[in-house]
């Protein structure tokens, strides 16, 4: 029963925090411009801040990967709730399934979100699967990045996850591109979407602090 009432409780307050946070939105012409030109593509940010992409991007046109353990089916319905599906699996459980449903997802029309260092770290350090994705699929990697004024960490958390607290600043931030080619080298590219993750992070932590 617990189980069934925490999305419930999860969705109110994230709710009631969006309603109460004076957002910003850096660079949403980045998205719209590859929307524009007919593509789709996966969004790709921290593990540590996916709370409030629940908020910010309730009712996107897009799929979450989300892991497939009991914690993963309270998220997965917490995002339902938001208008955001999902995608269960993760590089240890249903990956391979995963990726090519993703790769089904975008081809479809829709958009695809991946944290590449969940579900259990090490943190901020990008696994392959978001790269591969967007190879098998020929659709773009967006990075994207938020951060709040008033937030909780949980310092024994292996990412230091944020929880979003009522009445401050929050700003989200989209980067360029990263496209991987059939020829690309994985490995390299892995390397250059955490480059771009962590300078969008550390410039939306600039923008509120």
């Amino acid at each position: 029963m617990l189980r069934k009432l925490v999305p419930y409780l999860v969705y109110a307050y994230v709710s009631f925090v969006g309603w109460t946070t004076r957002q910003m939105v850096l660079r949403a012409h980045i998205p719209e411009k590859v929307h524009a030109d007919g593509q789709r593509f996966i969004y790709a940010f921290w593990h540590q801040r996916q709370v409030f992409f629940t908020w910010s991007h309730r009712d996107a046109e897009a799929a979450v990967l989300v892991s497939k353990s009991k914690d993963g089916e309270m998220i997965a319905r917490t995002m339902e709730l938001s208008r955001i599906g999902a995608v269960r699996g993760s590089s240890s459980r249903g990956g391979a399934v995963a990726a090519r449903e993703m790769v089904e997802i975008l081809r479809a029309g829709r958009d695809v979100g991946i944290t590449p260092d969940g579900p259990r770290g090490p943190a901020r350090e990008v696994k392959e699967g978001a790269v591969r994705v967007a190879q098998l699929a020929g659709m773009p990697i967006i990075p994207i990045a938020n951060a709040l004024s008033n937030k909780i960490e949980i310092a024994k958390a292996w990412d230091r996850f944020q929880v979003p607290l009522p009445f401050g600043r929050s700003v989200v931030i989209y980067g360029e591109p990263i496209r991987v080619s059939e020829s690309d080298d994985l490995v390299s590219k892995a390397a250059e979407l955490k480059a771009a993750m962590d300078r969008l992070t550390d410039e939306a932590d600039r923008l509120v602090s």
